[in-house]
């Protein structure tokens, strides 16, 4: 049996338990993020639908960074443009939902395009800095709150009587937003398998290996890379709008800060780049921890501990940090890699095996 078909069989299990999840009441003790210890809870099913959320954007992000080899800081720019387009023109403007989408599809498109556009003109180092210029213009945009728009530093609240029932309240449909979030998921792997599978994506990784080779071969790399950009940047917008569902809110500090973009760059990294299921697994591994951290320094037998215990368990980032500094050390090429060196060492015994 093929890899490929492999991953789909293992791909179709995972998103057919993720389905029943929510109607599983099993108690795991000192295993789930959430307060309480039971698969079904509201708490627990929040941080899964949040994982599936940055999975799918790590997903996305991972066809320009992983397969086609642009390190862009400015993912950030498109995931909080779709948070405050939608959020605005539901919460504001009053629109219809499926007007709301439609116009921040739009603008997430055009945006992407036209950042893209320019940031591409350049390359290497140069495009990553002209991207968190990006970031950064927009972060302190919204942070301004123009006419009122944003909030500012004090956010905007989703609030729209225009939202399906099923949708209106992140605590009353907790299992709602779920499956909303886990939806977005797997279109999200729909479509870069599509993309990363087809011809484009094979030139997609041409560009990454050898991008003057490419253009010997009479292909345009700008063409290409804006395509990829815009897929994942499209990604992103859809993203955020999923977000804004799930939390309810739209805060500068928690959308558009620098610090979410390299967050989402460790989950591909953790996960291993140019791998469909290493992005996933990064991205979910990565908000997992992220929330299970924060629980872990909560808990209240840790205060008899001596300080040099004490004080590290209690600062959830320091720990991501550490965790993040063994895997690169410890794991060059994230999951992924590690899975790949584990086949290639199994071939290298059968073949030894059969001399």
């Amino acid at each position: 049996m093929k890899t490929p078909r492999i991953g789909l069989i293992v791909g179709a299990c995972a998103t057919l338990l993720a389905l029943v999840l929510p109607f599983i009441g099993l108690h795991v003790p000192w295993i789930l993020p959430g307060v309480v210890d039971v698969v079904n809870s509201t708490g627990t099913l929040d941080v899964l639908a949040l994982c599936f959320v940055f999975a799918g954007v790590a997903l996305g992000y991972d066809v320009m960074f992983g397969y086609t080899g642009l390190l862009s800081l400015g993912v950030v720019l498109h995931f909080a443009a779709g948070v405050y387009i939608f959020d605005i023109a539901l919460t504001l403007w009053h629109w219809p939902l499926f007007l709301a989408l439609s116009w921040t599809a739009a603008v997430a498109l055009a945006l992407g395009l036209v950042v893209g556009a320019v940031s591409l003109r350049v390359s290497g180092i140069a495009f990553t800095m002209v991207t968190l210029a990006f970031a950064q213009a927009f972060y302190y945009l919204i942070e301004d709150n123009p006419h009122g728009l944003t909030g500012g530093d004090d956010g905007l609240s989703l609030f729209s009587n225009r939202l399906p029932s099923f949708l209106s309240g992140a605590v009353s449909n907790t299992r709602s937003l779920y499956w909303v979030a886990l939806g977005f998921l797997v279109v999200t792997g729909v479509v870069v398998w599509v993309v990363t599978e087809s011809s484009t994506g094979h030139v997609f990784v041409a560009i990454r290996d050898n991008e003057r080779r490419v253009e010997v071969l009479g292909l345009r790399p700008f063409g290409f890379k804006l395509a990829a950009y815009t897929v994942s940047s499209l990604i992103a917008s859809a993203g955020g709008v999923v977000y804004v569902l799930l939390i309810g809110t739209a805060v500068p500090s928690a959308v558009a800060a620098t610090t979410l973009t390299l967050s989402i760059v460790i989950m591909v990294v953790l996960g291993g780049a140019a791998s469909r299921w290493g992005a996933v697994t990064g991205g979910i591994l990565y908000i997992y921890l992220q929330q299970y951290l924060v629980k872990v320094a909560a808990e209240p037998t840790f205060a008899s501990l001596p300080a040099f215990l004490r004080v590290p368990l209690s600062q959830p980032q320091f720990l991501l940090g550490a965790i993040f500094v063994i895997f690169v050390l410890f794991v060059p090429g994230g999951l992924a890699g590690a899975l790949l060196r584990l086949r290639m060492a199994r071939a290298r015994r059968k073949m030894a095996a059969a001399k």
